[in-house]
């Protein structure tokens, strides 16, 4: 539609409607959407022109008497000023020139912000055009689309902000701090494997173990921290990672069960390592301190304690002046390492002095090297795998880099390149140094100079550095050598050509490594904390500042550091931080092998070079060496994994993150389903599986809690609703979830699926064609009484009559609730949500836009959290169910109620089973009613027989039945069949005379049924009735409806009219 001048000249009018657009003749703020759209008019496009241009000012100045449209919702008076509102600005996208679209204008082509979740910063989220625009905007413009307010368009909606998403805009005054893959990624990870381990332990570790079996500790080491920065790469290139680190990745992998354990877990193993780091470097302090003042402060303990605390006071100081400056210091740290190590390679090629050599120090001598190639295990952690668990957290710091995901420019590019080259450059150092070491130095030394030998006579020395000219036989026997690379940890500054720059070497690796643990343990948390997993820690998930510090997890973490720093001794600490990343390691390889072998679509990481199977060795070699390492700390572990997975599973977050469990889980369903297509029935494995006409589940809760009560782990249950009316067109993906969420919040195990129709008739025999899938369908249709029959239309009636006879002829089984006080509490529902009250605040366009909204859609959304309480949700106490088997179904009136008592509401009932039967023969049709019971295995041993059913009922019950279809009669008086077909061939509901006289006997035998139900079940807490089956040729619906309600009229407690498709589902074969 285009709109000219004249429309608005005609009636001197200021502004013009047109849809959901406005019309200005004077400066008003033009709307910033699809500029190509044809009704809009030249002068639109022109205006739309001047106004996407990237970086140019937002004009709103038009030519005099030129037209300017806004939308409805942003419409203001002509004489007020409008803010001018800022177009989203991206990257490279060409915004400012629409490319066209050669199916339609309104069309959009393939966009970024399209499937951005979050636009800039004060900026508009750009949305492509839905179904309904794009089927009814164009060629029908002035009719409102199915599911939309009329002239509905596309609409930019504002977003949070999200500094991620954003990629051009306004430069903020002060922006986040972001790191590349190189200071980013790769140092943080080699500075944190190059810690305390690799200066302090791993002279120590290579003279226990040998160099031989050293190098396999760091090779299998460097192989499981290898495959896990496999499967990490995979992960963190197959989507947009945000901040969280290791918990993000595995929680949006695995799902928040495992994902909050292992993000938990990982935190603190985090925090734990940050005591570790710095008792290493308190060590080597105290070990200075008595060096060069000739005693400790108090004693080596204290020593330790108090110096870790000071230091781990500083580095708490870094961390919360912000990343920026923790960064610079992680960069000098860096460079004093690789300094040191030069220094250490320089020095074992200088030849070493006689202090040295009193020491253990020999340069590189072949045969040294072969002597310590061989194990010399020695003291209580003298074994394999004693070493590996010391050793094993050295090689943990692979996720350093990950863990500031969310400061990283392009966290999937930086942490597969960034982690795999610092596993790599640190597992070559590592080598190169437990080589070196190995060939330079004996294992024991005394550090006396008189130990030499004289005129090299070996006789009575033991140990290598005999053949050096050194004897060290007296301290080893009595095992109390102070040096070698078994006694002294400091072997490698004494090696080294300038001790001190060595020492200075530890003091980076050790605080390098501590910071960097203690930056990653708090943004863990954070991000665990932000998605309310669990209870009481929202607290730690506020950030402060530019970057979004986490403060009080730098306190938390500072206190955990403190509480581990006070064990002083890092041969105990090292072990108990083993099993705890072991498990995350595992958690992380098991992510990427059952993402890859859901075969989800989803699963498309960048990073190609890994494999599932890799990734399933990764995580089975990291859960035996937890295992072998330390039994009952890994029980531990696992334990408190499974604690905090089974506490998630129970609370059910309300979060949706596309999970690979998800994904599992939807590939069993699909290979059971289909599985299941090729098995063919049997009575045995007969479940009720039940279709439910429930309308909104909030409107009948009654019906939905007794449903399910029976067929919870047992079969399947769908809740169905047919949508008629107005409402039927309506898009129904908003009600359905609230519906959803609503029998979820009621732990009631149901499928939940809706129908549009135009009658009940109609829509509740399409969902009984098209519900289920192959065996997974329902045989069973379950349906409230129609209480209000005689007030109802006619024709309504005539429906629910024609629902029963349809389910019989598809061969479902039939079964009809009926309360004294009713089902249907949609009216109580709609007392609780009144429109007039609800959206007093609403404007003229959101009341015209939510017009579509049904009182259904408001009552689903605002009672998903209101659960009424049903009569069917509390204990039944040692009440009765009867159940009166008229007539036989195949079993389903005997088998609904067995499946009742085996719950725990009705477990303590007692179920009396009521036959018709003769005066004469009552003990014989008891027993044999009791002997087929029992071999049906039902534990029912009440049986009654009926023997005066054949009475004449109470002539005041017989005038209530008649009274109730009087309205329903034809009062034809006995004509004949065309006759009568004639007259009710608008009504074929009525009943003529010849057939009520034809049925009388079936209508009082009805009517007697309920005087004995009346009589002997007034007490009951269920009563089961055989439900009759009608003719459908010779008994009209009215009819039929009035013997249901002659059945269960004036019954206290509640009555199920139930009816089999007459198979067995009862058996008493085993074959």
């Amino acid at each position: 539609m285009v709109v000219s001048i004249s429309d608005l000249n005609k009636d001197n009018a200021a502004a013009l409607q047109v849809g959901r657009f406005t019309v200005y003749k004077e400066s008003v703020s033009p709307y910033n959407g699809y500029t190509d759209d044809p009704r809009l008019g030249s002068t639109y496009h022109q205006h739309s022109s001047t106004v996407n241009v990237l970086n140019q000012p937002f004009t709103t100045e038009p030519q005099s008497n030129e037209l300017v449209m806004v939308p409805l919702e942003n419409r203001s008076s002509p004489t007020q000023e409008s803010p001018s509102p800022h177009p989203v600005l991206y990257l490279n996208a060409r915004q400012h020139h629409r490319r066209p679209s050669i199916y339609s204008t309104l069309d959009q082509v393939p966009h970024y912000a399209f499937y951005a979740n979050t636009a800039a910063p004060g900026k508009l989220k750009k949305s492509r055009p839905s179904l309904n625009v794009l089927r009814y905007a164009i060629d029908e413009s002035e009719r409102v689309p199915p599911g939309g307010s009329e002239g509905s368009f596309p609409q930019e909606t504002p977003d949070k902000p999200s500094d991620e998403e954003a990629n051009v805009g306004n430069k903020p005054k002060s922006q986040p701090v972001r790191f590349g893959w190189v200071k980013g990624v790769m140092i943080r990870c080699m500075l944190n494997i190059w810690g305390v381990i690799l200066y302090l332990r791993l002279p120590w570790i290579t003279a226990q173990a040998g160099i031989g079996l050293t190098w396999v500790i760091i090779l299998l080491s460097s192989l499981v921290t290898a495959i896990t920065g496999l499967s990490i790469s995979a992960i963190s290139t197959n989507g947009k990672v945000k901040a969280g680190g290791t918990y993000f990745l595995i929680s949006r992998s695995l799902g928040p069960e495992l994902g909050g354990s292992i993000g938990l877990i990982f935190a603190f193993a985090n925090a734990v390592a940050v005591a570790m780091h710095t008792v290493g470097f308190s060590e080597t302090v105290r070990d200075l301190i008595i060096e060069y003042s000739g005693g400790p402060i108090v004693d080596p303990i204290n020593d330790i304690r108090i110096i870790g605390v000071i230091t781990v006071v500083v580095l708490l100081g870094v961390c919360v002046a912000g990343m920026e400056w923790e960064s610079k210091a992680q960069i000098l740290f860096f460079i004093v390492i690789l300094i040191s190590f030069v220094n250490y390679f320089v020095g074992t090629v200088i030849p070493a002095t006689e202090e040295k050599q009193s020491k253990g120090f020999f340069n590189y001598k072949a045969d040294l090297f072969l002597s310590n190639m061989v194990p010399g295990w020695r003291g209580e952690d003298g074994s394999f795998f004693g070493m590996f668990s010391i050793f094993f957290p050295s090689a943990t710091g692979i996720l350093a880099g990950a863990n500031i995901s969310g400061d990283l420019k392009d966290p999937a590019v930086a942490i597969p390149r960034g982690t795999l080259m610092a596993i790599f450059w640190t597992t070559v150092s590592y080598l190169a140094i437990s080589a070196t070491i190995g060939s330079c130095m004996v294992r024991d030394a005394s550090a006396s100079l008189n130990d030499t030998l004289l005129s090299n006579e070996t006789a009575g020395c033991e140990g290598q550095a005999c053949s050096y000219g050194w004897n060290f036989t007296e301290c080893y026997r009595a095992g109390d050598c102070s040096q070698g690379l078994l006694n002294n940890y400091q072997t490698l500054s004494m090696v080294s050509g300038f001790g001190p720059l060595v020492t200075a070497g530890i003091f980076s690796a050790t605080l390098s490594s501590a910071l960097a643990c203690l930056v990653s343990a708090p943004k863990v948390f954070q991000c665990l904390c932000r998605d309310n997993l669990y209870p009481l820690i929202g607290v730690f998930g506020k950030g402060y500042g530019k970057n979004n510090e986490p403060m009080w997890g730098y306190v938390l973490t500072f206190f955990i550091a403190v509480a581990f720093i006070l064990i002083a001794e890092l041969n105990v600490i090292a072990p108990i931080i083993s099993n705890f990343f072991l498990c995350s390691y595992a958690l992380i390889n098991f992510s990427c092998f059952h993402a890859s072998i859901t075969n989800s679509p989803g699963w498309r990481p960048s990073f190609r070079y890994y494999s599932r199977w890799t990734a399933l060795f990764g995580a089975i070699i990291s859960l035996v060496i937890m295992f072998l390492l330390n039994w009952w700390a890994a029980l531990i572990a696992l334990g408190i994994v499974v604690f905090l997975l089974g506490y998630v599973t129970y609370k059910k977050p309300d979060i949706n993150w596309g999970s690979s469990m998800q994904a599992g889980t939807y590939n069993l369903a699909l290979s059971y389903s289909v599985s299941l297509t090729g098995v063919e029935d049997h009575v045995k494995n007969f479940r009720p599986q039940c279709l439910i006409l429930t309308g909104p589940p909030n409107f009948r809760p009654a019906l939905v809690d007794f449903v399910g009560t029976f067929t919870k782990n047992i079969g399947l249950m769908i809740c169905g609703n047919i949508i008629m009316g107005e409402g039927k067109n309506v898009q129904q993906e908003e009600r359905t979830s609230a519906e959803v969420k609503w029998l979820n919040k009621r732990k009631i195990r149901s499928f939940y699926t809706s129908l549009s129709g135009d009658n009940l008739r109609d829509g509740a025999k399409n969902l009984m064609q098209a519900t289920g899938l192959g065996k997974l369908k329902p045989n069973t249709l379950f349906m409230g009484f129609k209480g209000n029959w005689q007030e109802d239309l006619p024709r309504n009636m005539d429906d629910y009559i024609g629902t029963i006879h349809d389910a019989f002829d598809m061969n479902y089984g039939v079964c009809l609730l009926r309360l004294a006080e009713g089902l249907d509490i949609s009216t109580k529902v709609e007392a609780h949500v009144n429109p007039a009250f609800e959206n007093h605040e609403a404007t003229e366009t959101e009341k015209k836009e939510d017009s579509t909204e049904t009182i259904e859609d408001m009552c689903s959304s605002h009672l998903v959290d209101e659960q009424a309480s049903s009569i069917f949700q509390g204990k039944q106490g040692k009440k009765a169910i009867d159940v009166y088997w008229i007539y036989d179904d195949g079993g389903l009136t005997l088998l609904i109620p067995y499946l009742l008592t085996r719950k725990k509401r009705w477990r303590q009932c007692r179920v009396r089973v009521f036959i018709i039967g003769h005066q004469d023969t009552v003990e014989e049709e008891r027993k044999e009613m009791l002997s087929l019971l029992s071999q049906f295995r039902l534990d029912f041993h009440d049986v009654i027989v009926i023997i005066d059913s054949e009475q004449a009922p109470l002539s005041e019950n017989v005038k209530r039945f008649e009274d109730s279809i009087a309205s329903y009669r034809l009062n034809d008086g006995l004509r004949d069949e065309a006759t009568v077909q004639e007259l009710r061939k608008d009504c074929p509901w009525m009943i003529s005379d010849r057939e009520m006289e034809q049925l009388k006997q079936k209508s009082e035998r009805k009517i007697r049924l309920n005087e004995i139900i009346q009589e002997y079940s007034t007490e009951a807490a269920l009563i089961l009735v055989s439900l009759p089956v009608a003719n459908k040729d010779s008994c009209p619906s009215g009819l039929y409806m009035a013997w249901l309600d002659a059945l269960s009229h004036n019954l206290k407690c509640p009555t199920l009219l139930i009816r089999g498709n007459q198979q067995s589902v009862l058996t008493f074969y085993c074959q």
